[in-house]
């Protein structure tokens, strides 16, 4: 959350520091020939406004991005900066070039002439792209990082799979973005409605590239990547229709507040354009991030920081002999269960808190849960294998067991659906859903009864090496079976979404085999 925080935040200016130099260089030029002192005057209180937020606010939000991701994730930031280290030196000189030239752009409206002025600006917009450039190809590597992986050749790791339509994308967002800002100092009386109409020009041309850069991006997305997109994961979805909505609201801003009626475009407009266009960011960056699930670096570098070179030797011979942060080595031992979820699941996971264990885990005990953690990647959701033994599974599930309190139910008729389904949530529901797009159950267990899935329970381990045995007790048990034998005989809709996913993917196959269950029926 503290990277989101401080990344989102410095992507959205740094995107608008791309694109707004570019607004006020076109802008002054148009003014000077056209003599408009109104808007020269414009462009001047712009520069000021342009040259605080984006040399300040992002120099100082750049330096946290390196903070934050050097904390969470050292070893995907040392496999960053050592495969592009002379990227990012080339970088740091168009930034160096960036702020020299916003500097001179802003202090010398009356001391340069104009057409050496607009050099200045010029240059700045060129540095500034350039910067975008650079640090695009490092990015989109993370997700693609296409013939690297065989070659480990510093041009295919730049130049990879996506890295032409995100460059696209994430420029027609500066455009965007350029216009948006374009507001922040908007005229009061004289050349208002003139810079209004001009602003909402860009933030509509930006509006427009967007979606067919975005979908030339997803084109070239991992498969493995591309099947998020498709409603199976609710913060994707919620991700994906908020940043198309935020995109048509500024569009429609723009439109009509913009050309349409500009003296409409007052400071409470202006706020939600920003909004919008922080929202846009901010769902943007998120679909970028998730879709590399469960990869920081996608088949170099898991998202707990683990190598994928790695997993087999610590599978092989545990955490202990490795890791250079335990506290303690006694496998035995509560601490190094919780020393285990801090080194490999604090990335992502709190205990309790965002992303909590306690509520996932809640229900499990020590067994089941060292059970599942042999199953990771088969979960709802994006997880990468995990990288221990025997006893450091059996530490760790101890740890993730005692989070919670045992449970202990009084199961009547009356409340047997209501606790199967709790039961479900804590030991099918990670991997599985009954009718729903995520390994649907409904075609397995329609027309059964309730003893007839009680009877599946105990060889479900025997079915596929994907599937955790089932220890749960017997009361637990039977409020289970009654729930997925209710909930698989509902009527469903009239004309229900489909369930199959892209072929291909890691969760494109249901866990349990056709063969198998024909026997067990």
């Amino acid at each position: 959350m503290l990277i989101a925080l401080v990344a989102v935040l410095h992507v959205f200016v740094s995107h608008f520091a791309v694109g707004g130099g570019f607004f006020l260089v076109v802008t002054e030029t148009l003014a000077r020939r056209q003599k408009d002192a109104a808007v020269l005057d414009y462009c001047r209180r712009q520069s000021r406004f342009f040259a605080l937020l984006t040399l300040v606010f992002g120099a100082i939000s750049g330096v946290g991005i390196w903070f934050t991701i050097g904390l969470v994730s050292p070893e995907a930031t040392s496999t960053l900066i050592h495969t592009f280290v002379w990227a990012w030196a080339i970088e740091w000189v168009f930034f160096f070039v960036e702020i020299a030239a916003a500097i001179i752009y802003y202090k010398t409206w009356d001391s340069l002439p104009a057409h050496d002025h607009l050099i200045v600006g010029w240059i700045y917009v060129v540095a500034a792209w350039m910067s975008l450039f650079v640090i695009n190809g490092i990015l989109t590597f993370m997700l693609t990082p296409g013939r690297w992986i065989q070659t480990q050749n510093f041009w295919d790791g730049m130049f990879n799979p996506t890295f032409l339509p995100s460059l696209v994308a994430r420029t027609a967002v500066s455009v965007v973005l350029a216009g948006i800002f374009g507001y922040i100092t908007l005229p009061k009386q004289e050349g208002r409605e003139k810079v209004a109409r001009w602003a909402a020009l860009w933030i509509i041309a930006g509006a427009l590239v967007l979606p067919l850069a975005l979908r030339w991006y997803f084109a070239r997305i991992p498969q493995f990547s591309q099947v998020y997109l498709n409603g199976v994961l609710t913060g994707v979805r919620h991700a994906v229709r908020g940043g198309v909505g935020f995109t048509l609201v500024a569009l429609l801003i723009a439109i009509v507040c913009g050309l349409w009626q500009p003296r409409w475009m007052r400071p409470p407009v202006v706020a939600v354009l920003v909004v919008c266009g922080l929202g846009m960011i901010g769902a943007g960056e998120y679909l970028r991030e998730f879709v590399r699930k469960p990869w920081v670096i996608n088949q170099v570098v898991y998202a707990n920081d683990i190598r994928a070179s790695q997993v087999e030797m610590l599978q092989s011979t545990g955490v202990r002999h490795t890791a250079q942060f335990l506290l303690t080595d006694d496998t035995a031992s509560a601490a190094y269960g919780k020393n285990l979820f801090h080194l490999q699941c604090g990335s992502c996971h709190a205990a309790g808190g965002y992303r909590s264990m306690k509520r996932r885990a809640d229900g499990w005990d020590a067994e089941f849960a060292a059970d599942v953690l042999q199953h990771l990647p088969m979960m709802h959701g994006t997880m990468p294998p995990y990288a221990g033994n025997e006893e450091d599974r059996k530490a760790l599930g101890s740890y993730l067991a005692g989070l919670n309190p045992p449970w202990h139910f009084n199961i009547t008729d009356a409340n047997r659906l209501e606790i199967g389904g709790k039961v479900f949530d804590s030991r099918c529901g990670h991997c599985h859903t009954i009718n729903g797009k995520f390994r649907p159950l409904r075609g397995v267990f329609e027309k059964q009864t309730p003893s007839q899935v009680q009877d599946m329970f105990p060889v479900l381990g025997g079915m596929s090496p994907d599937m955790p045995n089932f220890n749960a007790p017997d009361d637990q048990a039977q409020a289970l079976a009654f729930y997925i034998s209710h909930e698989a005989n509902q009527p469903l809709p009239a004309n229900p979404a489909p369930a199959e996913m892209p072929s291909g993917s890691p969760h494109s196959q249901l866990i349990f085999p056709a063969g198998p269950l024909q026997e067990v029926r």
